[in-house]
């Protein structure tokens, strides 16, 4: 009896170091994929913007890649140029999807005390209300995130007839404000769980191919913006396409990555 108990217990030591070793494993191939993200900084006089970029597998500046710039939420904002890659860069990473698509993919944080989008927030208990006004200016990142794409477009190994941009709820909302500020630039975007200025749809509605996604359940940015963005750009005689999640609530962006067609759709838009 005493040897099956020890027979027993090794048997289980055994696992446990197994999975152990596993999970460290798995957590090291995580840092080791997040870190092929580059860490780079843009300085524009005394503002800076940090910003992470991936590029192709195999990199040849001799050839031309497109380019994605993909905008984080609220919750991803910061200094430590780390938060920015949690929803969305593996989407990227997949060895897979590199090999099917490679392009160079940008990433910026915007600071915890800014916003990418230039909105008026009310927040309650009934629900929170946005308000846009793409007059003047954009905010500070915003304006950073369209001088750092200036720069990265002028590259050379940069196909400028293939430049996406995306975003989720906080990005979601900066990738309409971007498309209006720079109706020339897109092919395509992606804009998940956000929200914009219906009445700006006119600059980019017939240059740039959207696809928008949202969540029935959104308690947080009600589904109606998007609604309300799509029938805007219909209006306009834009190509857009728009998935709502009937059982999603604000994370949206989960199913919305998980669309097997999502990057096949994103890379055939050219200019």
């Amino acid at each position: 009896m005493g040897f099956l108990n020890w027979d027993f217990t090794m048997k289980n030591k055994l696992k446990f170091c197994i999975g152990f070793l596993l999970t460290v494993f798995t957590l090291n191939l995580y840092a080791q994929d997040k870190s092929e993200f580059l860490k780079a900084t843009l300085i524009e006089d005394e503002d800076t913007l940090s910003y992470r970029i991936l590029y192709p597998k195999n990199f040849n500046p001799a050839e031309k890649y497109p380019l994605v710039l993909f905008l984080h939420g609220a919750g991803e904002r910061g200094g430590d140029n780390e938060k920015q890659l949690v929803h969305g860069s593996s989407l990227f990473l997949n060895q897979e999807n590199r090999e099917n698509f490679p392009a160079v993919v940008i990433f910026p944080q915007c600071p915890s005390s800014e916003y990418w989008a230039k909105a008026d927030i009310v927040r309650s208990t009934e629900g929170n209300t946005f308000r846009f006004d793409y007059s003047g200016t954009p905010n500070k990142s915003l304006g950073l995130v369209m001088k750092l794409l200036d720069q990265y477009s002028q590259n050379h190994f940069i196909d400028q007839n293939r430049l996406y941009v995306g975003g989720l709820s906080m990005g979601g909302m900066g990738t309409f404000e971007i498309l209006s500020r720079m109706p020339n630039t897109f092919a395509a975007a992606i804009a998940i769980c956000g929200a914009g200025n219906p009445y700006s749809v006119g600059n980019y509605a017939d240059k740039t191919d959207l696809w928008v996604f949202h969540g029935a359940k959104d308690d947080v940015v009600d589904p109606e913006y998007s609604k309300e963005m799509v029938k805007s750009l219909k209006a306009a005689g834009a190509n857009v396409k728009f998935t709502l999640y009937p059982e999603a609530n604000h994370n949206s962006w989960d199913p919305a990555f998980a669309e097997p067609e999502l990057l096949t759709w994103l890379f055939s838009n050219s200019k």
